[in-house]
């Protein structure tokens, strides 16, 4: 079995610079990729992950963007390529929460979920379409979220996002087929990330009796959902929605 089927292919990873972006880049990376690690404000959190990656013998690279720009998605694209040569691989996992119930979110914080969450995603994904349909191959990986699935009471703005990626993934994948690109989207249930930590204790417990698994998933277990669907193997899958939550949207 080839222990880097990912050899010679470069990934854009938005927002990996921790949680489930970091496992993710870490999970492109030993699987072979060059890595752009995309962050936002913590540049000592993305140079770790590419410490990480280069140490293991793997090139990596850190890319500063604020995605509320409508024009740092392009650039970080274009960046991407310039830095590593190509770009094969995309994963939109960059996001933010400003959680509220709906009679109290303000317009800023409805359209600051909107922008980073959807907005960005789809300018990346219009960016790094441009070489991948030139190149006739590529592969998109949105990360999503049950949020958008079944709905999240407080998260209007963010289940509305997470509902739009999905929506967004599965007209691409009709759009860019016929060229060998896939578009997939990755849906995670509650995970164990610097967002959860910050739940008091009694949601948790809550969220967990929810889960026919009966606990939190980790990062890495996303991060392995995403690595398979950049493999070769997975080149027949595309527009699919892969839950990653434990069964709780079952």
């Amino acid at each position: 079995m080839n222990s880097q089927p990912l050899a010679g292919r470069v990934a854009l990873v938005t927002g990996g610079s921790r949680g489930i972006g970091r496992a993710c880049a870490l999970a492109l990376g030993d699987a072979g990729a060059a890595v752009a690690i995309g962050y936002s404000v913590n540049p000592q959190a993305a140079d770790e992950v590419a410490t990480l990656l280069r140490g293991a013998g793997g090139r990596a690279v850190t890319l500063g963007a604020d995605l509320e720009d409508p024009g740092a998605a392009a650039a970080l694209v274009d960046r991407t390529v310039a830095e590593l040569g190509a770009i094969d691989i995309v994963v939109n996992n960059a996001g933010i929460t400003r959680d509220n119930l709906a009679v109290r979110i303000s317009d800023a914080d409805w359209d600051a979920v909107l922008a980073v969450d959807l907005s960005a995603a789809f300018r990346v994904c219009r960016a790094a379409l441009r070489p991948m349909l030139r190149r006739r191959e590529g592969r998109i990986i949105n990360i999503s979220s049950i949020a958008g699935v079944i709905g999240n009471p407080g998260q209007a703005n963010y289940s509305a996002a997470k509902a739009g990626l999905i929506g967004l993934t599965k007209s691409l994948c009709r759009e860019v087929g016929s060229r060998g690109i896939t578009v997939n989207a990755v849906a995670p249930g509650f995970i164990a990330t610097d967002m959860t930590a910050g739940m008091a204790a009694d949601v948790i417990e809550t969220a967990t009796a929810a889960i026919p698994l009966r606990r939190l998933g980790s990062a890495e277990e996303v991060a392995a959902a995403v690595r398979f669907l950049a493999l070769p193997e997975a080149a027949y899958i595309t527009g699919h929605v892969l839950h990653v939550d434990g069964g709780l949207a079952a």
